[in-house]
């Protein structure tokens, strides 16, 4: 179910709406790597993911801030030797949007393809 919401297309959160319910942000989180979490307070999703070296936890970041350029939309990432934090929220609505899921999405697909 990950390449189905990967394949989504991203719409720009300007606020006006509301975020996704509690609900909602469960059953986005079923179409994602189970490494994904959700927040306590629902406002947020982290994934951590693991590298053998730094060049490669490089990489891997400059990858995911590709997709955020590409998609607009920009994930807080946090960086250390073999670790790559990515949280997402959308903060023009104070919690998640269906992007924050596709973009997690989009990035389940590279690590599938970058993680070995």
């Amino acid at each position: 179910m990950t390449d189905d919401l990967a394949q989504r297309r991203c719409e720009p959160c300007e606020g006006g709406v509301p975020p996704l319910s509690a609900e909602q942000a469960a059953e986005l989180m079923e179409a994602l790597d189970p490494a994904w979490s959700l927040s306590n307070d629902g406002l947020s999703i982290v994934r951590v993911f693991e590298f053998p070296a730094y060049s490669r936890t490089l990489g891997f970041a400059n990858a995911v801030a590709w997709i955020a350029i590409a998609e607009g939309h920009h994930p807080v990432l946090t960086i250390e030797y073999g670790k790559c934090h990515v949280s997402y929220t959308t903060h023009a609505i104070d919690g998640l949007s269906d992007t924050d899921f596709i973009c997690a999405a989009r990035i389940d697909r590279l690590a599938e393809s970058t993680i070995r």
